[in-house]
C-alpha cells in the first residue's frame, strides 16, 4: 500500500506538469486546428531562463529568500517565453495560416530545432551532463499519515500551483472577454471578426499564454528533477500531446484531465513494471507507458475522453 500511496503522488506530480504543457497544444489546436511541436522546446527555454534568473539574483542579491528568487525567476521566464511564441507565430505560423496543414506541421519541426539549438548554443551542449537547478524549495519528506509513502514541500507546491493555475485558466476562458473572443474564433474565424473581434490578436494571445503556462511547466520540472538542459523539452512535449489527445484535444479540462492521468498512469506503470516482469523491466522504462496510452487512445477513442466534435476549416 506504501508504494501504491507513493506512486500516486509521484503520479500527480508528472501530472500536473503534463496537464500545463497540454493545455498549450490544446489551445492552439482549439482556435487553429493545428499541432505546435515546438511547444515542449518553449518550455526547454521557459526552464534555462529562470536558471540564468535564479543564479543573477543570487550572486546580486544574495540575502534574498529562496522562496522569492524562485518566483521572481519564474515570472522573468513566463513573459520571456510569451514573447518568444509570440515572435514564433508571427513569423512561422501566420503567413501558413491558410496553407495546407502539413506545411505548420513541418514549420513546428523546423522551429523546434532552431530552439534547440539555441539553447544548446546560450546555456548547455551536453544533455548527458546537464546544468544544475538550484533546490529553493522545501525538499525534506513529509510522511502521509501512517502509509509509510511521503510528499515533499516542492511536491505539495508543484501539485497546488498547477491546479490554482488550471482554474483560473478554465475562468480566463469561460468569464472574460479575452474568453468569449478566444471561444468565437475557435468557432469561425471569419464571423467572428464581422462580429468586432480581431483574430490575430485572440491567436498571438493564445499561443502567449500557452507559453507562458510551458514556462511554468519547466520551472517546476527542473525544479521537481534538479537539473536542465537544451533536451529537456522534447520527450515532456510528446507526453504532454498524448495528455492532450487522451483528454481530447481542443478541450481544456480535457487536457488536465488527461495529464493528471498519463501522470498517474506513467507512475504507477514505473512502480509496478519490474514486479509485472519478474525484474526483466525496470522503472527506466516509463516512457513506454506514454506512447502505449497514445495508440490505444487513437485506435479505440480517436475523439478523446472528453473531446468534442471540431468542424472543417475550408
Amino acid at each position: 500500500m506504501d508504494i501504491f500511496i507513493q506512486q500516486i503522488v509521484n503520479g500527480l506530480v508528472l501530472g500536473s506538469i503534463y496537464a500545463l504543457i497540454a493545455l498549450g497544444y490544446t489551445m492552439v489546436y482549439g482556435i487553429l486546428g493545428i499541432i505546435n511541436f515546438a511547444h515542449g522546446d518553449v518550455l526547454m527555454i521557459g526552464a534555462l531562463t529562470a536558471l540564468s534568473a535564479i543564479l543573477g539574483l543570487q550572486k546580486f542579491f544574495p540575502g534574498l529568500p529562496e522562496w522569492l528568487t524562485l518566483v521572481i525567476a519564474t515570472l522573468i521566464a513566463m513573459p520571456v517565453c510569451a514573447v518568444l511564441a509570440y515572435t514564433i507565430e508571427r513569423v512561422a505560423y501566420r503567413p501558413l495560416r491558410n496553407a495546407p496543414r502539413l506545411a505548420p506541421l513541418i514549420t513546428a519541426i523546423g522551429v523546434s530545432i532552431i530552439l534547440q539549438t539555441m539553447g544548446m548554443l546560450i546555456w548547455s551542449r551536453n544533455p548527458l551532463n546537464p546544468l544544475t537547478f538550484p533546490q529553493l524549495l522545501p525538499s525534506s519528506p513529509i510522511d502521509i499519515g501512517s502509509t509509510g509513502a511521503t510528499i515533499t514541500g516542492k511536491e505539495i507546491v508543484i501539485i497546488g500551483m498547477a491546479l490554482m493555475v488550471m482554474a483560473g485558466l478554465l475562468t480566463l476562458v469561460n468569464r472574460t472577454k479575452l474568453g468569449r473572443a478566444m471561444r468565437a474564433t475557435a468557432e469561425n474565424q471569419k464571423v467572428a471578426g464581422l462580429m468586432g473581434v480581431n483574430p490575430n490578436f485572440v491567436i498571438s494571445a493564445t499561443f502567449m499564454i500557452g507559453a507562458a503556462l510551458a514556462a511554468l511547466a519547466g520551472v517546476m520540472m527542473a525544479t521537481n528533477y534538479g537539473n536542465a538542459h537544451f533536451y529537456m523539452g522534447f520527450i515532456p512535449g510528446l507526453k504532454a500531446f498524448t495528455a492532450a489527445v487522451l483528454g481530447g484535444i481542443g478541450n481544456l479540462a480535457g487536457a488536465m484531465v488527461g495529464g493528471m492521468l498519463l501522470g498517474l498512469i506513467e507512475a504507477l506503470g514505473a512502480g509496478y513494471i519490474g514486479d509485472l516482469t519478474g525484474g526483466v523491466f525496470g522503472s527506466n522504462y516509463q516512457d513506454v507507458f506514454a506512447f502505449i496510452v497514445l495508440i490505444t487512445v487513437l485506435v479505440f477513442r480517436p475523439s478523446g475522453i472528453m473531446g468534442e466534435r471540431v468542424s472543417e476549416r475550408a
